[in-house]
């Protein structure tokens, strides 16, 4: 493999991993924080996805796009966690994958009936359609936008949750949320406000995974899964280490793809390297995962304490 198709391939490791990030910081936030599993969370992903490609569609706006599926799900987010799950938020975590499970099942069924089955495509913006000089080579704009957007996001989560007093009583009512609503502070609007923020992160990737996906019904599940492997790996709670774990797992996955199976086809038969590189690679963010648990159950940037 080239030095520059190698770089390449670390690239998109990165753009890959900060688009998790933007869903695993949300999902950490919710899950660490609010002590809350939510499975629906890849569901606030895909809804996200089709207000901004519906969005865009009609105004030919991408940054219209991006307001409108982060506003959308805030808002939505907010609806939902104060009118259907406040009530789940002392129940035990059974209940909870339960009752999202079944909001994942609604919300793929509401995607079909309101868009119907066909993907619908979103365009990559023209002014971020031509390739950009990295190094001395050509890499994809919209694939650099995204990199640059997980970064604002993590330097703004960052601000919010260290430098601000709605971050300081968020990082109290995880700690101890009885004795945050004893000295007067409605845990209840704070912990919807945690909600509503993580669901707006969800809809921000959603968004900004639209012009390189296709846009379909059952779109959050596969990235619900490789978000959970993330929070695993960088720590429950944790926003350094959701972004952190997704880089991890961006650049090991994008780079397994790349690279085991160049290497099986030097090994072995072309014709089982080319059944198990893809197979082999796939799995590999999983045998991470499960040597993190088996080494360091509390994750690798777990929260400071």
């Amino acid at each position: 493999m080239s030095p520059e198709l190698l770089l390449t391939q670390a690239l998109n490791g990165v753009q890959f991993g900060l688009l998790l990030f933007l869903m695993a910081a949300g999902l950490t936030l919710v899950f660490g924080i609010m002590n809350f599993i939510n499975l629906a969370h890849g569901s606030l992903y895909m809804v996200g996805a089709y207000l901004a490609a519906l969005t865009y569609g009609r105004t030919e706006s991408f940054f219209l796009a991006l307001g409108a599926a982060v506003a959308g799900m805030f808002v939505l987010g907010a609806l939902l966690d104060r009118l259907a799950l406040a009530t789940l938020h002392r129940r035990d975590h059974l209940d909870q994958v339960l009752a999202t499970f079944g909001l994942v099942l609604f919300a793929n069924e509401a995607v079909r009936l309101f868009w119907g089955s066909a993907p619908l495509f979103m365009d990559v913006p023209p002014w971020l359609a031509e390739p950009v000089q990295i190094l001395g080579f050509n890499y994809p704009a919209y694939r650099g936008a995204i990199i640059v957007a997980g970064l604002l996001v993590a330097g703004g989560l960052h601000l919010l949750i260290d430098r601000t007093r709605v971050g300081m009583l968020i990082r109290a009512g995880a700690s101890n949320r009885d004795m945050v609503s004893a000295l007067g502070v409605d845990i209840g609007w704070l912990t919807t406000f945690i909600f509503a923020l993580g669901a707006a992160l969800a809809g921000l990737a959603g968004a900004m995974a639209g012009p390189i996906l296709s846009i379909q019904s059952g779109m959050g599940e596969p990235v619900l899964i490789l978000t959970l492997v993330v929070i695993v790996i960088g720590g429950i709670g944790s926003i350094r280490g959701a972004l952190y774990g997704a880089l991890i797992v961006g650049m090991v996955d994008t780079l397994g793809r790349a690279l085991l199976p160049a290497l099986l086809f030097k090994l072995f038969d072309p014709s089982v390297a080319a059944a198990a590189g893809p197979a082999l690679a796939s799995v590999g963010v999983y045998v991470l995962m499960a040597t993190v648990l088996a080494l360091r159950p509390q994750g690798l940037f777990p929260v400071r304490l």
